[in-house]
């Protein structure tokens, strides 16, 4: 049957609808809240941390595959090599932006913050071409992991001139002024006004009276890096932006390579360097780079229009060597602890915010449901920092029960013992889970320079100087200029004897720029005659001055009817000091057919190698370096192995570390 109503009625009724569809909107809303607000979006070679949704994210990662290709290119290089991860994080707007920026970057749409561990770029998504910040630093990153040591002149001018890059899907741009003064962000919408500087831009500079001679430029050594957030705008880096820009464009990097031997290499002086490498005297290259400079000048200069743009004037315009459409990309979403606690994991290295991101961290463990690997880790690398160890690892232990494969716990789990070691000058504790953990850290990133370091530092207090060799050189490959490494090679070398190798490589650091290196170097060069002689160094090889004073003061002992009467003031006699054990250190590879554990905690290993059967003992089996094993066991049989020890006889020896295959 049917039921008429009222207007008013039928009025009611509309209302009653409308607001139970109101009641529901939060409801929606809410729905929609559980989504995932961050999210991580994952290219062929960087990770973008976002909260403003995969399709920005995927135009983050687009842009730094695009610049990573064209730097690539700059460098004539088919493969790249990163040996310390990058990481960006990217963020929807101000507001996150301006609470963890720091005090340089709070008026830049985007920073770069360098780390022993890994590199940051942070990005405030309201601009869209925020990446450009992070280009300069980027190209620096770069250069140091791909290109051998040049000289301040050639490692700036390259960062600037590709600071220059501007990018859209299809093309590339580039070639202009780096430092020419964009349009200030109160232009764009949802801004307010900031100061603006309005700092000289290179062309300004390059257009005064004054430029450095070639040779000036040529031997300035700028050891100290401009500091953050600075402007750039001296005439060293304006015109060492023009000198590689001319030499870019004017198809001289052959040339230029071939300076770099003359001068670096074979020491000829720079003028006569000059003159062999381009075939023309230091005075005419420098008149050659004026003429050059005057020439493109007047397409450097930004039109009124341009800068309103953002566009910085390029020169030279191209199809990008990587296109949007090539770029392929992967989504996964992330809790909302895992992206806050990511977020403070990255200002905790900014040293004014770290005491507020600690506390942000101790919140999100402080909630009962938040149990959290990366905040755990996080507050592990302040511990790191504050030089509290063992909280370190207390923190590092619950991560990893918490997300086991967790590569960053793995990696601090190592460091934090490697550091301690160091710091104190003894032994690194529990060295075979040390290196356990540094292997899972290279299958999960196999050019992280600085944990095949680590790794080779361990394999070497292990006894195994062999592997410690091949594995130093891993990270030297990928770190080529980190002289740390190579300083730390000349050890590995005398470990395994090698006196002429390490003699070599030390002379060349006693040389080094960096104070600390070539100190260091000095001090091994001079060591090195004692520790070839007695296999000590010239500080064990004396009599400590405790024994020295005393034997200078003590009277001759008398018989023992004197001694007698003595009593408690009698001083025993103070014993030898233990020889050191000289023996070398040497490795093979073979099958361990059996152990015998008769002798218990003493151990016999049966190993064959080359058709020849081999007996290797150790006294405390439960204390023995492995490698491939948590633990000992007295089971093992038919099993590869790679072998550490110090030789017996011919056929028989004491065992230094055992790896398992």
């Amino acid at each position: 049957m049917f039921r008429f109503y009222s207007s008013r009625q039928c009025l009611f009724r509309v209302l009653l609808f409308c607001a139970a569809g109101i009641v529901c909107l939060p409801l929606r809303a809410e729905k929609k809240d559980h989504e995932a607000r961050w999210i991580r979006v994952s290219s062929s070679h960087f990770a973008v941390f976002t909260d403003a949704g995969e399709k920005r994210g995927r135009d983050v990662a687009v842009r730094f595959e695009q610049m990573r290709a064209e730097f690539a290119q700059l460098l004539m290089r088919s493969h790249l090599k990163t040996p310390v991860p990058v990481e960006i994080i990217a963020l929807k707007g101000d507001d996150e932006y301006a609470r963890v920026a720091p005090a340089y970057a709070a008026n830049a749409p985007g920073f770069f913050l360098r780390g022993e561990d890994r590199n940051y770029v942070v990005l405030n998504l309201l601009e869209d071409d925020g990446w450009r910040t992070a280009s300069n630093e980027y190209a620096h990153l770069l250069l140091n992991y791909n290109y051998p040591p040049t000289p301040p002149w050639f490692d700036e001018g390259l960062a600037e001139y590709f600071s220059s890059l501007e990018l859209d899907d299809t093309q590339s741009r580039i070639g202009g002024d780096p430092e020419m003064p964009l349009a200030p962000r109160e232009n764009l919408p949802g801004h307010q006004a900031p100061p603006h500087d309005l700092a000289e831009s290179l062309t300004e500079l390059l257009n005064g009276p004054v430029w450095l001679s070639i040779p000036d430029l040529f031997a300035m050594r700028h050891d100290m890096p401009v500091s953050p957030g600075a402007s750039r705008s001296t005439l060293f880096y304006a015109q060492s932006w023009m000198v590689v820009h001319y030499l870019i464009n004017q198809n001289k990097l052959p040339e230029t390579g071939t300076y770099f031997d003359l001068a670096e290499n074979q020491k000829l002086p720079m003028e006569q360097a000059i003159q062999q490498a381009y075939g023309m005297s230091a005075a005419q290259f420098g008149q050659a780079v004026k003429d050059y400079f005057h020439s493109i000048e007047p397409k450097l200069q930004v039109s009124p229009t341009a800068v309103r743009s953002r566009a910085r004037g390029p020169l030279y315009q191209f199809p990008a060597p990587v296109t949007a459409d090539v770029v392929g990309t992967s989504r996964q979403d992330m809790l909302e602890a895992d992206g806050e606690a990511l977020l403070a994991e990255m200002e905790i290295r900014i040293p004014d915010h770290r005491d507020d991101a600690v506390k942000r961290l101790n919140a999100i463990l402080n909630e009962p449901k938040t149990e959290d690997a990366v905040a755990h880790r996080a507050v592990a690398w302040d511990d790191m920092e504050r030089k509290q160890s063992d909280d370190a690892i207390g923190e590092l232990t619950k991560a990893l029960q918490i997300d086991p494969k967790d590569p960053w716990a793995h990696y601090y789990m190592a460091l934090v013992k490697y550091r301690a070691a160091r710091a104190s000058g003894g032994d690194v504790h529990g060295l075979a889970n040390m290196m356990i953990d540094l292997k899972a850290v290279i299958d999960w990133y196999p050019e992280f320079a600085e944990a095949h370091h680590m790794l080779a530092m361990a394999q070497l207090e292990g006894g195994g100087a062999h592997a410690a060799l091949d594995t130093i050189r891993v990270a030297v490959q990928l770190s080529p200029r980190n002289q740390e490494y190579l300083l730390d090679m000349a050890l590995i070398y005398i470990g395994g004897k090698k006196w002429d190798e390490a003699t070599a490589l030390l002379e060349r650091l006693e040389t080094s720029a960096n104070a600390k290196v070539a100190s260091a170097a000095r001090k091994d060069l001079a060591d090195l005659p004692t520790l070839r002689k007695y296999g000590v160094p010239p500080q064990a090889v004396a009599t400590p001055p405790a024994v020295q004073a005393t034997t200078s003061t003590q009277p001759a002992k008398s018989d023992g009817a004197n001694d007698a009467g003595r009593g408690d003031d009698h001083e025993p006699a103070i014993p030898a000091e233990p020889q050191p054990d000289k023996r070398q250190i040497q490795f093979l590879k073979g099958k361990l057919l059996d152990v015998d554990c008769s002798q218990s905690p003493a151990a016999v290993l049966t190993v064959v190698s080359k058709a020849k059967r081999l007996k290797f003992r150790t006294e405390n089996y439960p204390s023995l370096v492995l490698i491939g094993a948590d633990k000992f066991s007295c089971d093992w049989k038919d099993r590869m192995v790679m072998v550490n020890f110090k030789a017996g006889g011919k056929s028989d020896g004491d065992l230094v570390s055992l790896e398992l295959q």
